[in-house]
């Protein structure tokens, strides 16, 4: 049997498709479709993620029916174009509407929640969305250091009481060797390869998007990349192919 999934996991890789027991996760800030060129463009973050094929997209910086959006909903617009199932989260009141975070994924939601997280700046939040198998958590840190500390800190409380395997994709603000990856490394491992960077999209210097799962976790890792797309957001999407066991 173990032969067997070596021999699907190594077809599935050198064609692009993947045995049925992977799970491919994106994690992408979007910018509210907003991209390089100034241009706001739902298609085209739809496009790229339509062109990767992933299990589920944790997805940042969305504005849900503001003055900035014209009134646009935008993960349910993006949703809508990727024909995948969206939850949106909150972090603040804003514009008239709500910013925050979101999940879109193939697979229909079980269910899901929110916890807050600090921010001086602005309020963040940790989308936790369940699934049959799994759970993925989705959140933008702080651009505050102590608070992004304060956040590693729940997220590791939140992923103990887990019982299936945890999953966090998102925004971190935080650069590979700091502080707060060296705490998260402590409950998590990185499965996206953080010597490569992902903002700004156009010229990338900085990893600052991440995606791990709970160090209590059996997995295999089977590939991750960072997606070369210069214009459609500020940030480049990650992605991880993860067999859970």
């Amino acid at each position: 049997m173990k032969r067997l999934l070596s021999t699907l996991l190594l077809c599935g890789l050198s064609a692009g498709v993947y045995a049925a027991d992977t799970l491919k996760i994106m994690s992408y800030n979007v910018r509210n479709a907003n991209g390089m060129d100034n241009v706001t463009d739902y298609g085209r973050i739809a496009d790229v993620i339509l062109k990767e094929n992933p299990d589920a997209v944790a997805i940042q910086e969305l504005d849900s029916v503001t003055g900035r959006s014209g009134g646009v909903n935008v993960l349910h617009e993006i949703a809508r174009l990727t024909a995948m199932h969206g939850v949106f989260n909150a972090s603040i009141v804003y514009d008239g509407g709500k910013y925050g975070v979101g999940v879109i994924s193939r697979e229909k939601p079980l269910g899901h929640y929110a916890v807050a997280l600090p921010g001086r700046e602005e309020k963040r939040s940790l989308l936790i969305v369940e699934f049959e198998k799994y759970l993925l958590g989705c959140t933008h840190f702080s651009l505050t250091d102590e608070d992004r500390l304060l956040s590693i800190d729940i997220i590791k409380n939140e992923s103990s009481k887990a019982v299936k395997p945890f999953i966090l994709a998102g925004d971190l603000n935080s650069n590979p060797d700091s502080e707060v990856i060296n705490r998260l490394n402590d409950g998590f491992t990185t499965l996206n390869n953080p010597l490569i960077p992902t903002f700004p999209s156009d010229r990338p210097r900085h990893c600052i998007d991440y995606i791990a799962v709970a160090r209590h976790v059996p997995f295999t890792l089977i590939a991750n990349s960072v997606v070369v797309e210069s214009v459609a957001s500020d940030h480049r999407p990650v992605i991880i192919v993860v067999a859970l066991h």
